[in-house]
């Protein structure tokens, strides 16, 4: 009993891949022994995170896409819609008004039956907002004209042009009186412009442009014109400024109408300043009469050659101290470079321009066959306006000589007639010429409201 050893028992030992002896746990019971080991299951929240992120992305898209297939369908609609024709069955004008807004121009090609949705027009007015503002003025809309195109319209400005067209040689009381014949301009003209600063021209405008505009036009065209004829002078002209060149060519400009021989009348004038001859041209006695009202309404008469106007260069010598007309630019360019002769004298020819002569002999000649075209025309010749009434003699005589006018002693009354019952005759250089006023309807000289009553001498 005591020499007996005790047995121990130790726990079953497992050995490792690597050779070290682990013991070898039994199970604390037999339920235990067999229950498998089991992973814990992912963290239920983050896989929830992930699907909620994703499904917001995938609705967005969802909205995305549907919006963006509901615009183009609705643009689709909205452009069908604004290129439709309209119910415009004929071209028709229409004005808008300045300061009008897009709700009010909507309701205006509405009952100008332009456009049938007011809204519409001004749902794509916005949409085109970037390309510009809706413009006012006069408008021309065809016929089946579309919202679109009638938006077009309106941004690109296209408005009707209206022109007014200015003859060379009216005075600018004249000139400023053709502009309140237009219905189509508006306002008024602050100052009747300095005489010869107007360049006549045609002129456009849109319905609404105020008549000063259509002054300060001409006055800006006129500038530019003389300074830029002046720079291309030629260097022997007697002329020292651009006025001087203004106040010649008025003179041209009153003479003759025609372009080939306009600077040939100039160089006559340059001629004659050279020699310090007076300048003796009809329509500077007119003009120092009655200044830029227009005409006499009737020949020239003695005592008026001899009237001592500043304007009268059959009394003052050199150029009169202004314009008598607005000059165009085809006599500003005549004076700037007029032709090298020696020509001094020059008479109505009867074809429409003029005989030109270099001695007074000479000029006696053409004045005498101008006389026989005169009693060859089977009518008398009516042309009495504005005009000296020679007897032999033309304007344009050597110095100290005084012509001698029939009439001298007895008046030509206003009617025109001589007491012994005979039609008198006026005369001056641009007789015959397109010049001639009344030949040429658009100068108005015979209207009444632009001749003055003038008392007989």
């Amino acid at each position: 009993m005591f020499g007996r050893k005790k047995k121990i028992l130790l726990p079953p030992v497992d050995e490792s891949e690597n050779g070290s002896a682990q013991p070898r746990l039994a199970p604390r019971s037999p339920s235990e022994a067999i229950k498998p080991a089991m992973a814990p299951p992912p963290p239920p929240k983050i896989r929830r995170r992930r699907r909620g992120m994703l499904s917001l992305l995938s609705g967005l898209l969802t909205l995305f896409v549907a919006v963006a297939l509901a615009g183009i369908l609705g643009f689709s609609m909205l452009q069908r819609e604004v290129t439709a024709q309209g119910p415009l069955q004929s071209d028709k004008v229409v004005v808008i008004p300045r300061n009008t807004g897009t709700g009010e121009i909507a309701q205006i090609l509405k009952q100008e039956g332009v456009i049938e949705q007011p809204f519409l027009f001004q749902l794509y007015a916005y949409m085109n907002r970037q390309r510009g503002q809706l413009k006012a003025g006069e408008f021309q809309f065809k016929a089946g004209t579309s919202v679109e195109e009638a938006i077009d319209t309106l941004i690109q400005g296209k408005a009707i042009l209206h022109s007014v067209t200015i003859p060379e040689g009216l005075t600018s009381e004249q000139i400023v009186a053709r502009l309140y014949e237009s219905d189509i301009l508006t306002g008024d003209v602050s100052e009747t412009p300095r005489e010869g600063s107007l360049l006549p021209d045609t002129y456009k405008f849109e319905r609404g442009t105020t008549r000063q505009q259509i002054i300060n036009t001409m006055q800006a065209a006129q500038r530019q014109a003389v300074e830029q004829i002046w720079q291309r002078r030629s260097s022997e002209l007697p002329i020292k400024s651009p006025q001087e060149l203004v106040i010649l060519a008025s003179i041209v400009e009153k003479e003759t109408g025609r372009a080939d021989e306009r600077t040939r009348v100039a160089g006559v004038f340059i001629n004659r300043l050279m020699k310090r001859m007076k300048l003796q041209s009809d329509p500077t006695i007119v003009y120092g009469l009655v200044g830029g009202k227009g005409t006499l309404g009737r020949g020239i008469l003695r005592s008026e050659i001899e009237a001592a106007t500043p304007y009268n260069t059959y009394v003052v010598e050199g150029l009169p101290p202004g314009p008598i007309a607005n000059p165009g630019r085809a006599a500003l360019e005549a004076v700037a470079n007029p032709s090298r002769t020696k020509d001094l004298y020059f008479v109505a020819d009867g074809s429409g321009g003029h005989a030109f002569a270099e001695t007074y002999d000479q000029h006696q000649r053409n004045v005498a066959r101008w006389r026989q075209i005169e009693k060859s025309r089977p009518t008398p010749d009516s042309s009495n306006v504005d005009r000296v009434v020679p007897d032999g003699d033309q304007t344009g005589l050597p110095p100290g000589v005084t012509p001698e006018l029939r009439g001298t002693a007895n008046p030509i009354p206003a009617s025109g007639t001589r007491p012994n019952g005979r039609q008198a005759k006026g005369f001056d250089a641009s007789e015959g010429t397109d010049k001639d006023p009344l030949k040429n309807k658009t100068f108005d000289l015979n209207n009444p409201k632009t001749v003055p009553a003038l008392s007989q001498p």
